[in-house]
């Protein structure tokens, strides 16, 4: 199985979506809140290079924010990424 993270903060729209679009597809999630956990934030942008969130990471591979992982999906690379690790 894949190591997926994610990246959130509360009241996020983006975020929402992208836990939303995961459960969907039933894909176990590890996630850091950096409302609760405020070091996770500075974690998040050193792994990232980005700011926003959330941010998406499988098997340690960035993936991106909410837009990127809808489009990865799309795409059909999200399946056959986590097919690959199972």
């Amino acid at each position: 199985m894949a190591n997926v993270e994610i990246y959130t903060r509360n009241l996020c729209w983006f975020c929402d979506r992208a836990r939303k679009l995961l459960n969907a597809r039933g894909i176990p999630f590890r996630e850091y809140n950096a409302s609760h956990e405020p070091d996770r934030r500075a974690e998040m942008i050193e792994r990232s290079g980005r700011k926003t969130f959330p941010q998406v990471f499988i098997d340690g591979r960035h993936i991106g924010g909410s837009d990127d992982l809808v489009a990865f999906d799309r795409s059909g690379e999200l399946e056959r990424t986590l097919a690959k690790a199972s």
